[in-house]
This record gives structure tokens, C-alpha cells and sequence, in this order.
């Protein structure tokens, strides 16, 4: 939606409506597009730099490989932190390869800028187009006077953020590890990105090395972190503006003159221009001294009115002669006069640093002699009574007091429901009363031996004897562990190396419910699922016309449950 109509005609509302003209001139001829910066620009710049740039390849068996480089999924990311590499569809481990992920995106605060408002920036870069159609010049615009009409467009400043990439790069050898290394350090603090498009500066952390060997596969891991300065520009704004404004300039620019009145030469009255002028009269000669003056068609009467004294009073001026009027009034006014009102009525009264203003007074007062209130008194701010303060009746309601008691007891409250709030520590001797339950003690008693009546016990006593009260049933509640088919017997049996948990007794038996499936990552409905211990074999049976589809040999099933370990 733009201007002041929807696509079908119908008028917008007015807060919806673009009244600036500026905003709709037609673009849709124009080489000249609307930048767009988002954070896949970002993430696809890292690998258009390492394909076009880096480059990173090793040598395997006498033949140079291109490495490949992969932006890491969620589900991806977490079996390669689980696993520790990768792996094909046919559970071989992949190398080489480069895995990547973005880990986080923060506002850079070290070019800051204040757009003033988000939706309708008012901070922009312009430029000025060069060349197009309407802003040649040419022979025939001289000779009819027009100019070059110049293109100026707006383009937004974009928002300035700081992005961080985990990296991970897997190779069979060292060799191998190295080369790709000493391509990856050399471009720190390089512009990242395709050297045709948008670049983002980038710095490279410390890298760390690890190498797992194993009976039949050997592995060398490197990670490193990666920070990307990059930038944000969406297409277009939240109010349906675009990125860019456009804006021309006038070909052509017209001045015209116009009058009201006639101009006659030689008129000879006071006020008006005289002497010589040619016949064309809207040309004058310099007037001569004393030809300027003021003429009046009746006279300007200067009487005073009240506290105001004129002298001469009641003087007319027709601007025949010269007439010097003096104004006074009854009191001088200077910043350093003593100035003296009967009565002043105002909204406020400003003296100093203090304010009087409708039964307030802003600032600080210092009272010299004796305060005395007929009505009611209430202080905002903090008090300082040097002396001794002496009440009828106290009515208090404390966020902190302090009172000291040479001897006696405290009482406070008066009734059961009252509330008490104390901030800070509290310290006590001899006993508590809790009504009418005495408390003697704090005890850290682990084993709970004493089996005190008036004893409080720590929460490291409680932690202590409920551990040593751990049974068979907390330690199977806290079985859940992590399976993956070793095996598929399409269409609809799936195979685990696994021995499932028995419940104790006392407990629900062991079932499907205890345990979560997913294949490929997506989740498995139970009610097309069962369940069946055969020796060591965990088996997952699908019921295919219910689940909707049928297993393949290639699927990855990921079982969560309990399993004995």
C-alpha cells in the first residue's frame, strides 16, 4: 500500500496515507533499486568468501580436493557436538569438511547512531545519480533555458550489529589440517564475502587442535570462532516505505514581479521618493536628504493610562513636526531596586531556589526562628530535627528505623494479622516463640539423630539425609538415556542395541510411554508404535497404515527413554 489507495481503489486511512509527494515518484523503470543487508547476506558471504577466496583444498592419495563447507543446522550442529564429526547417510565419517553455525547477533555500540525514529529514519546517505535521460544537457535545453534535472536519492543508514560463527574443520591427517589452517589465518581481519557483492569485515580467535584415533578411523578436529562486523538493512520499512527516497530537482525556475499600486514620478510629498526620474518611473533616483519622511492622514493621539505617566500627556503627531514623549512609571524596576506591590497574584513565585507554587514549595528552607501550622504538614523529603521533637500522637509508617532501648521489652503490633518487614540481618540470642512452638536451636544434623522437637534443620541437613535415602525407585526415575538404530528391516521394524529398564516394585511396568522416538529428527506418534524386548535387542514396531509411511534402510531413528544404560 503507498500514497492514499489500496491496489483495489479503496482510500487509505488517513494515518496509513504517505503525504510527502517525494515518496511516489514511479521506480519501477529505474536501474536504481531499494540495497537490502539481512542476515542471510551475512551467513552466505562466509561461503562465497571460502569458495571464491580461501579456497581451502588438500591432497589425498595424489589428487588435489576441493573442501567443502556447510552451514550447520540446529539438529545438524547437535549430533556433530554429541558425536564429535560427521557422518553420511551411509554412517561413514566425512572428511574433510568445514561446519559452521551462528552462535549469537548483538547491536554493535561502537557506531552508535540515533535514527530518531526506526519506522521513519531522518538520518541518511545521499547521492546524486550522474547520468540518465532528464539529466543530459544538450543544446537545445540552453537555448529555452531549462537545467539539468538532477536525481538525489536517500538511502538509510542501516543498523551496525556484531555476529559470531563457531567453526569446526575436520581432516583425516595433520598434513591436511595444516594447509586449510594457514589459508583461514591469513585472511584474518580480511572483508568476507563475494568480491562482486556486499563485504563484512571479519577476526578469527584462537584455534584449538584435537585429534581422536580410534581401531579403525582417525580424526583431526580444529575449531575456531569467527566475529563478523556486518550491517542490517530490510527492503523496506514497517510503514510501507522503501530503503531509498527519490528526489528531483525543478528544470526550470521563474521569478515574475507584480504590483498594486502605480508608480508615479516627482509626487513631492513627504514619504515618497522625489527628483529626477526617467519616463520609464520604475527607476528612481537616489532621494536627497530630508525627502524621506512619515505623513499621517489623521493624527496618532499619545495619552496614559494607569501607572503609566506621559509627559507631555495627550500630544498629537501627524508627522509635521518632531514631538520627544517621555514614558514613566511610579517605581524604578532595575534588578538591583527594592520594588513594592500592594498585592501580586501569580501562578508561581520563583525566589532563589525556591519555588512557591499552589500550596507547594520547591527547594530547600532553612527555618531561623519557630514554625507554627494551623493545618496539616507534610514533608516529601528528608528531615534533620537537631533538638528534641515533642508530639501529642506518632503515627508511623517505617521503610527503616533504628531504636535503642537501654532495658525493658518490645512490643510490636498489636494484632496477629500485622506485618513486619525487616531488610538486612537479624540477629538473636536465647529462644524463639512461634506461636506458642519454642525454638532452641539451628541444627546440621545430617543424619537426623537427635529428633529435636525444638530444633530448625538447615537445608544441608535435609540434602544429606535424603541422600542417604536414595532407593532403587529414585535411581530408575532417573534413567534416560539416548539410542540410535543400528539397523532397519524395511518396512516397519527398527533395531537398538539396547536392554530396556525394569521397574521396581511399587512402580508403573516399563512401557512405550517411557520412551520418545523421532526419524530423520521429526517426531513419531506413539499410538502407531509398540515395543518388544528380544535378548539384547530393543525392537521398534510401526504400524505403517497408521504412521503413514514405511521405513527405510536409510533412516535415522533416535530413541529417548529408559534404558538400562
Amino acid at each position: 500500500m503507498r500514497g492514499t489507495r489500496t491496489t483495489s481503489g479503496k482510500p487509505l486511512p488517513r494515518k496509513q496515507r504517505v503525504l510527502n509527494r517525494g515518496y511516489l515518484y514511479t521506480r519501477k523503470d529505474e536501474k536504481v533499486k531499494n540495497p537490502e543487508v539481512t542476515l542471510m547476506d551475512m551467513d552466505s558471504a562466509i561461503i562465497s568468501y571460502f569458495d571464491e577466496v580461501i579456497q581451502p583444498s588438500v591432497d589425498d592419495n595424489g589428487e588435489n580436493t576441493k573442501v567443502p563447507i556447510m552451514y550447520a543446522s540446529p539438529e545438524r550442529w547437535k549430533a556433530i557436538k554429541r558425536d564429535g564429526f560427521m557422518r553420511d547417510k551411509k554412517r561413514q565419517i566425512i572428511t574433510p569438511v568445514i561446519a559452521y553455525r551462528r552462535t549469537s547477533i548483538e547491536k554493535d555500540q561502537s557506531i552508535p547512531q540515533d535514527k530518531l525514529d526506526a519506522n521513519n529514519p531522518n538520518i541518511f546517505y545521499t547521492f546524486e545519480k550522474k547520468f540518465s535521460q532528464e539529466n543530459r544537457y544538450d543544446n537545445f535545453s540552453q537555448q529555452i533555458g531549462l537545467l539539468p534535472q538532477r536525481e538525489y536519492y536517500n538511502v538509510m543508514l542501516p543498523d551496525y550489529v556484531t555476529l559470531q560463527y563457531d567453526f569446526i574443520i575436520w581432516t583425516s591427517y595433520i598434513e591436511q589440517m595444516n594447509k586449510i589452517v594457514e589459508r583461514v589465518v591469513y585472511s584474518d581481519g580480511a572483508y568476507w564475502g563475494h568480491p562482486d557483492k556486499m563485504r563484512f569485515r571479519t577476526s578469527i580467535d584462537t584455534f584449538t587442535d584435537a585429534t581422536e584415533v580410534s581401531d579403525t578411523e582417525r580424526i583431526v578436529r580444529t575449531n575456531f570462532t569467527v566475529t563478523l562486523r556486518g550491517y542490517l538493512l530490510p527492503k523496506g520499512n514497517f510503514d510501507h516505505r522503501s530503503t531509498t527516497q527519490k528526489f528531483l530537482t525543478p528544470k526550470k525556475v521563474i521569478f515574475g514581479a507584480e504590483t498594486d499600486v502605480a508608480v508615479t514620478n516627482n509626487v513631492g510629498i513627504a514619504g515618497q521618493f522625489t527628483g529626477e526620474a526617467p519616463d520609464d518611473v520604475s527607476v528612481f533616483s537616489k532621494p536627497s536628504e530630508g525627502d524621506l519622511g512619515v505623513s499621517t492622514a489623521n493624527p496618532i493621539v499619545f495619552n496614559q493610562g494607569t501607572g503609566v505617566t506621559l509627559t507631555p500627556d495627550g500630544v498629537e503627531f501627524d508627522g509635521g513636526s518632531r514631538v520627544d514623549l517621555t514614558i514613566a512609571i511610579g517605581q524604578p524596576v532595575e534588578t538591583t531596586s527594592n520594588v513594592v506591590f500592594n498585592a501580586v497574584s501569580a501562578s508561581s513565585l520563583v525566589l532563589g531556589s525556591t519555588t512557591f507554587k499552589d500550596q507547594q514549595i520547591t527547594g530547600s528552607q532553612s527555618i531561623l526562628g519557630s514554625l507554627t501550622t494551623t493545618g496539616d504538614l507534610t514533608i516529601n523529603s528528608d528531615t534533620t530535627v537537631n533538638g528534641t521533637l515533642t508530639v501529642r500522637e506518632l503515627h508511623t509508617e517505617f521503610v527503616s528505623a533504628s531504636i535503642i532501648f537501654a532495658s525493658g521489652s518490645t512490643i510490636f503490633g498489636d494484632t496477629a494479622d500485622d506485618t513486619h518487614q525487616f531488610s538486612g540481618s537479624v540477629q538473636m540470642s536465647g529462644s524463639l516463640s512461634l506461636n506458642n512452638y519454642e525454638v532452641t536451636e539451628i541444627s546440621n544434623d545430617t543424619g537426623l539423630t537427635d529428633s529435636s522437637a525444638t530444633a530448625l534443620v538447615t537445608e544441608n541437613a535435609i540434602r544429606g539425609y535424603v541422600t542417604d535415602q536414595v532407593s532403587t525407585p529414585n535411581t530408575y526415575l532417573r534413567k534416560q538415556f539416548f539410542k540410535t538404530s543400528t539397523s532397519i528391516t524395511a518396512p516397519s521394524t527398527a533395531s537398538f542395541t539396547a536392554v530396556t529398564a525394569s521397574a521396581p516394585t511399587g512402580l508403573t511396568a516399563t512401557s512405550k510411554n517411557d520412551f520418545v522416538f523421532f526419524i530423520n529428527g521429526q517426531y513419531m506418534e506413539h499410538d502407531a508404535l509398540t515395543i518388544q524386548q528380544a535378548g539384547s535387542t530393543f525392537l521398534l514396531k510401526v504400524d505403517n497404515a497408521s504412521i503413514g509411511y514405511d521405513l527405510e534402510t536409510d533412516d535415522e531413528i533416535l530413541a529417548i527413554g529408559k534404558f538400562n544404560s
